[in-house]
């Protein structure tokens, strides 16, 4: 049987609520989660207007009933006016959920909140409008709609997410150029539309522009910035009949090149539609409230009913009057005393006060859903530059030949630098700006791609070239043609990143690194910081197929990186990290992001899932297992030792302990900062 990718309900196959997309056919178990699937922004819109006509109303109706109902004539018709738009707008998606769990033979969280909250509803109307039949019966309008009005909430900040992970991948084409240079049949350039392009065509790409499609170099000469596929910073230099990839930077020269793939073969349309069915087809978290409500709906509509046809029976057949009342009185009893609102705030109430506890450490939490998963991570997977490296190079040394002083070397080559994008010379600005070396005038300056900068700095003639090191890690320096020095560069391995795998370590997790560097460079990074499964040379698509294969073999996978080549991989592991220094794109498409950059907090994190979820556990547990306790009280069981007088006011406790059940969750959630604070004292950073 399928099951619905919104909520992960069973469905059947035989529903109307189908969706096909790409071919793929989705089944949904209710309007609203195929809306919240096909038009999150609709769904959005829809849900913002319902808990602002919720929020709006609960809140009269609560201090009504807690404080001023008293000094109020006809208090329970002015709460039947407020109830009614929360009961029948605000939660109408409820009520439709209802009804189609009905039709596929399930029960799910929308059923239990109709139940308990019509129930209460209908019960309140009749006692408002025939108080005399029931004469100690009280309202419970309070009870259903602040029950709509908390659901709705977290149902509005789950559209929130998944209409930011949207975004993140919408983003990513909006890199793309909407214009081509095309060369037309007679050798004229003209500007089209990019979407327009066909294969074999050929296009003008001039310096500092974006290839709007894949192709090969047909003319010119230039360095290419692919950090958006590879995440390494260093140009890399293209020739003629070379490839290019839509989506990266033309750095420094004007090419052709004949168009191979355009429109949606491009690469950069591929790694969208990848993001996007990673996003969709990711397991979504079974809601634990769901998994109690599938057992615990029957038996308390059983209970109820059957507590009500005992007493009405057994108190007929004995002749006592109010036989009917006291069978009403005890189907409301059950019904309100297993109200699914401590259930509900079992969830949300811890998540938040998680959320709360991770943002202060620089954690930002923004897929409350993936802390259950965080919970049973067992292999984190690393990218490697501007995850576990600072992500632009910095100068590890200069090699004098001449007996130039260092100081001296970069005031000639500092003006130069400051031309050029190259990563290699912003290391070198940002070496002489913290050295305060003075900025001279330079003119002539011209950037070779592929070779380097050039140009005439006091009148000398100054160049910066490429070393020999095939990696790009070094750079020459000609004064009047002579090599004078040579300036080494490296990504710094990041502070934190050593103890961070070995307390991972301890804590029984697997590290990998992946990275489209090369073997020799990644080895060199995974020594440093003891780790051995390396992946080197993937490109964006190669390093979601790494996480899907670990998760294939039973591994949670927690994803790091900082890059647009990692969202991808952010989007198909269990948990996705993402760098605060890293792009846009791959901080939208992270379920949690590094504000401070520490890899620490992974650590952090990773305790903090374990934390969260065991008090959610301990929370539904409670909250279950105290209705579950008390239906048998709210059925009869106090008429043994009190009488059937008890029921004059069984509804009251029965509304009573609930609310102390929703105290009750509330109060152990607020412990869970003191646990976390004793288990981060526990760690040896």
């Amino acid at each position: 049987m399928p099951t619905d990718p919104v909520c992960g309900m069973f469905v059947p196959e035989d529903t109307d609520l189908v969706s096909e997309i790409d071919g793929k056919k989705y089944y949904f178990c209710s309007k609203g989660c195929m809306l919240k699937f096909s038009s999150p922004e609709l769904e959005g819109k829809r849900l913002r207007r319902r808990l602002i006509v919720s929020w709006t109303l609960s809140i009269p109706i609560l201090l009504i009933t807690y404080i001023f109902g008293s000094l109020l004539d006809y208090k329970d018709f002015l709460l039947l006016i407020l109830a009614i738009p929360v009961q029948f707008y605000s939660g109408a998606g409820f009520y439709e959920g209802a009804w189609h769990s009905l039709k596929s033979r399930s029960a799910n969280m929308d059923l239990l909140v109709s139940l308990g909250t019509l129930t209460a509803f209908f019960f309140s109307v009749f006692v408002t409008f025939f108080p005399k039949a029931i004469p100690s019966a009280s309202v419970y309008f309070d009870a259903s709609s602040f029950i709509i009005t908390l659901i709705l909430t977290g149902n509005y900040i789950e559209n929130i997410t998944k209409r930011k992970a949207n975004r993140s991948a919408e983003r990513l084409l909006e890199n793309l150029p909407s214009i081509a240079h095309l060369l037309d049949k007679d050798g004229q350039i003209v500007d089209v539309p990019s979407d327009s392009l066909e294969q074999g065509q050929i296009i003008n790409v001039r310096a500092g522009e974006v290839f709007p499609a894949d192709g090969v170099v047909v003319e010119g000469t230039t360095e290419v910035d692919e950090s958006m596929l590879t995440g390494e910073q260093t140009p890399i230099l293209k020739e003629k009949e070379q490839i290019v990839t839509s989506g990266t930077k033309n750095l420094n020269g004007s090419v052709k090149i004949r168009v191979t793939k355009a429109g949606m073969n491009t690469t950069v349309r591929q790694i969208y539609d990848m993001i996007e069915r990673a996003s969709s087809g990711r397991a979504k978290v079974q809601r634990v409230a769901d998994v109690f409500s599938y057992y615990f709906v029957p038996v308390v509509m059983l209970s109820a009913i059957i507590s009500a046809l005992f007493w009405y029976f057994y108190l007929g057949s004995i002749g006592y009057d109010d036989a009917i009342e006291i069978s009403v009185l005890a189907f409301v009893s059950v019904i309100v005393i297993a109200c699914p609102c401590a259930i509900g705030l079992a969830g949300p109430i811890t998540l938040l006060i998680s959320s709360n506890i991770s943002s202060e450490n620089g954690i930002i939490i923004k897929n409350t859903g993936a802390v259950d998963r965080l919970s049973r991570v067992n292999r984190v997977v690393l990218d490697k530059t501007g995850t576990i490296t600072e992500p632009l190079p910095t100068v590890k040394s200069i090699q004098m030949i001449s007996n130039m002083s260092e100081d001296n070397l970069l005031k000639y080559i500092y003006p130069l630098e400051l031309e050029s994008n190259h990563p290699v010379a912003k290391a070198v600005v940002n070496l002489a700006r913290t050295r305060g070396i003075e900025l001279i005038s330079a003119g002539n300056i011209k950037e070779i791609p592929g070779y380097g900068i050039q140009g005439e700095v006091d009148g000398i003639s100054v160049s910066v070239v490429r070393g020999s090191e095939k990696d790009g890690s070094s750079v020459s320096v000609k004064i009047n043609s002579e090599v004078v020095s040579s300036i080494f560069i490296s990504y710094e391995i990041r502070d934190d990143a050593k103890k961070t795998v070995d307390v991972l370590n301890k804590l029984g997790i697997n590290i990998s690194i992946v990275s489209g560097d090369s073997y020799e460079e990644v080895k060199r990074i995974g020594d440093a910081i003891g780790v051995k499964d390396l992946y080197a040379g993937v490109l964006p698509e190669q390093k979601a197929e790494i996480v899907t294969k670990f998760q294939r073999e039973g591994d949670f996978v927690m994803f790091v990186g900082d890059g647009i080549n990692d969202s991808i991989a952010l989007e198909t592991a269990d948990v996705g990290v993402s760098m605060g220094s890293g792009s846009d794109i791959a901080k939208e498409s992270g379920d949690i992001l590094l504000l401070n950059n520490k890899l620490e907090n992974l650590i952090k994190i990773k305790l903090i899932g374990n934390e969260t979820i065991r008090k959610v556990k301990q929370n539904i547990g409670w909250a279950f297992g105290y209705n579950a306790f008390l239906i048998p009280v709210a059925a009869g069981l106090l008429v043994i030792p009190f009488g059937l007088g008890v029921y004059s006011i069984l509804p009251i406790l029965s509304a009573l302990a609930m609310g102390m059940s929703s105290s009750s969750v509330v109060t152990n959630s607020l412990l869970l900062r003191g646990r976390i604070a004793r288990v981060f004292s526990t760690i040896k950073w």
